[in-house]
């Protein structure tokens, strides 16, 4: 069984014409939308009394978005959430991501490109409009700075910005090509800093790395 097999959609939405649109491209993609919601309430006591897999979420939800996001994030674990806007905007992407939601997409994107994106999440992705990734890995750059690790025998290992960008990128879905596309690098590149992140966590694999990794405050 597929991740997208049984999977459980929720379309939160206040335009009748996009949760219809998104609807059809769900449902001819092979994914099952088992309530649609108008505003934040309903949005929430919906994710909530369901256990959805992937809330779809317009960012201008009425009740305010960016809170049903972190009501939904908050306590219901098993839920991916990912945005859905009819414009850009950076601050509601920043923010949407703080607040837990794993995408965001714009609403010009094809009915067969929003299916793929809610079936990657359920496969742990996260999906995002292409012109939104530099966004990120902007932020994600300027926030990353030097990275403190504490490993299992209590020692602690600092990560260069660089590496602590690369793991950040890995943990939000991007592949080892697209990592290296919007850092300017070669995908030989992003696997030789992760080779060596591993190497020095004393770890197997991006994996380990991965589960390892935990930030720790400068003493």
């Amino acid at each position: 069984m597929t991740a997208a097999e049984g999977a459980r959609v929720l379309l939160a939405d206040q335009q009748p014409v996009t949760r219809l649109g998104a609807r059809i491209a769900l449902e001819q993609g092979g994914l099952a939308v088992v309530a649609e919601a108008v505003d934040r309430h309903e949005a929430v006591a919906a994710a909530r009394r369901l256990a959805v897999d992937v809330c779809l979420l317009d960012v201008d939800l009425p009740g305010g978005a960016i809170a049903a996001v972190g009501d939904i994030a908050g306590t219901t674990l098993r839920t991916r959430v990912i945005m859905l806007a009819a414009r850009r905007s950076d601050d509601d992407l920043l923010a949407s991501l703080r607040a837990g939601a794993i995408g965001y997409l714009l609403k010009d994107i094809g009915p067969v490109q929003l299916a793929r994106a809610v079936r990657g999440a359920l496969r742990g992705e996260a999906p995002l409009s292409r012109v939104l990734v530099a966004r990120v890995v902007e932020e994600l750059q300027i926030r990353s700075g030097a990275r403190r690790v504490r490993l299992d025998d209590g020692g602690v290992v600092t990560l260069s910005p660089r590496e602590s960008a690369v793991l950040e990128l890995l943990r939000r879905g991007l592949t080892t090509k697209q990592i290296a596309q919007h850092l300017g690098v070669s995908p030989v590149t992003v696997r030789r800093h992760l080779s060596m992140t591993a190497q020095r966590l004393g770890v197997d694999g991006r994996d380990a790395a991965l589960q390892l990794t935990s930030p720790v405050a400068a003493p």
